[in-house]
């Protein structure tokens, strides 16, 4: 069994051809939809802006084999994102995707100031 490596991807897009329902509906959730909504998580958070209507972004938590890497993991949520816009009807383009490896990140510890 290969080791699994746990990533956080955020997947970024264009709205493009919203119908006025879409495009109505986006506007009504908007304040749900914010900055204080970005989380990352398996299902994946929608963000985005409501004036103007253009960009958004998604966030997801993503555990695959750590051999196929970063370019996996952005492709898996890459496909979340579509199949969860479509599902909610959202036309959408350009998805663009940036992947860390957790298991992989240095954290850099400032030592204790000295007084």
């Amino acid at each position: 069994m290969s080791e699994q490596h746990t990533y956080r991807v955020i997947v970024r897009g264009t709205w493009d051809a919203l119908t006025d329902t879409a495009r109505a509906r986006l506007l009504a959730e908007a304040a749900e939809h914010g900055l204080t909504s970005m989380r990352f998580s398996e299902e994946g958070s929608l963000s985005y802006e409501p004036s103007p209507l253009k960009h958004f972004s998604m966030r997801y938590v993503v555990v695959c084999d750590a051999a196929d890497g970063e370019e996996m993991a952005g492709a898996i949520a890459e496909d979340r994102a579509e199949r969860a816009l479509r599902e909610l009807g959202h036309g959408f383009r350009d998805l663009k995707s940036t992947v860390t490896d957790l298991d992989t990140m240095k954290i850099n510890f400032k030592p204790a100031s000295r007084r």
